[in-house]
């Protein structure tokens, strides 16, 4: 019963993660990106509430730390997801995919220049082709398609780094609060700010929003952005942080398998190619760290 449970949940988060670049190509079809990002989490966060509620579970963070709730909100939620969107605009939802697949990669190379972590060979090995291969991909991409695509690119890196800089900082504080207290209020925070911005700078036009637009905004802000998460949660608490982190290799194949079916947007074979390098890089960064404090002892 336990691995059938997680099974569920591998297969949850790896769906709700490969969909949500799909999501997010659909829903700025018809609908600006910072309006978009802002309703999704004005969708997501009183669900999150009344879950917190419901499980007594704070929505403050400790006394001392909530300060950090104000950052969270705008460094992980508000500029990195609209980042997200807004690169969704211009790249494929494999390459975006893909791109986000190497979050171990990004959290590693920070966590060893800002919590000066040390690194094993087998993780410095990873690490490197891992970055070789991501950026041999996305100088194909460019060189394959219009050039503008930097932009976007650019902009779902800096999207990836925020992410990765507050997984740190969180480390640093040593914040270890519910995964519930760390979405409810940063998300209902960034949604009222990026719905006043996107007021005054892309002036929505609620007439202009397609259905499938609003589906997919609904979906990113209930089943994308709480299923997701709470899946993710649980499924680490199930397994080790290695086994729940193999999730980043599966959900970039999901996504370019779907975009292939909707869009017929295929990627091309020479990518192909160096996604199985990729892949092999990002997995030697996930070795647990006591599989080689063990060696060493022995």
């Amino acid at each position: 019963m336990n691995k059938l449970i997680i099974l569920l949940l591998f297969f949850l988060v790896s769906m709700t993660w490969g969909t949500t670049w799909i999501a997010m190509k659909v829903a700025t079809e018809t609908i600006p990106p910072l309006f978009a990002t802002g309703i999704r989490f004005l969708i997501a966060s009183p669900l999150l509430i009344i879950l917190a509620f419901y499980t007594q579970t704070p929505l403050l963070f400790p006394p001392g730390k909530r300060w950090f709730q104000f950052i969270i909100a705008i460094f992980y939620f508000s500029l990195p997801f609209t980042l997200m969107l807004y690169g969704g605009i211009y790249v494929s939802s494999s390459i975006a995919s893909i791109i986000f697949s190497n979050m171990p990669v990004i959290v590693l190379i920070i966590s060893c220049l800002y919590l000066k972590q040390k690194l094993f060979i087998a993780q410095k090995i990873g690490l490197i082709i891992s970055l070789v291969t991501l950026l041999i991909v996305l100088f194909i991409e460019l060189e394959s398609k219009c050039f503008i695509q930097w932009k976007a690119i650019l902009a779902l890196l800096l999207a990836l780094f925020s992410h990765a800089m507050i997984y740190a900082e969180c480390q640093k504080q040593r914040c270890n609060v519910s995964v519930i207290t760390f979405n409810a209020l940063p998300s209902l925070m960034s949604g009222i700010l990026l719905s006043i911005i996107s007021w005054f700078l892309e002036s929505p036009n609620i007439n202009d929003f397609s259905k499938k637009s609003m589906l997919a905004v609904l979906y990113l802000g209930d089943f994308s952005g709480i299923f997701g998460i709470l899946s993710y949660f649980y499924l680490q608490k199930k397994v080790s942080a290695f086994y729940a982190s193999t999730v980043f290799l599966v959900f970039p194949i999901i996504a370019g398998f779907l975009e292939n079916y909707i869009y017929k947007d295929t990627i091309l074979s020479c990518e192909v190619w160096f996604f199985f390098p990729l892949l092999v890089g990002i997995l030697l960064t996930l070795i647990p760290v006591d599989i080689f404090t063990i060696k060493n002892k022995i």
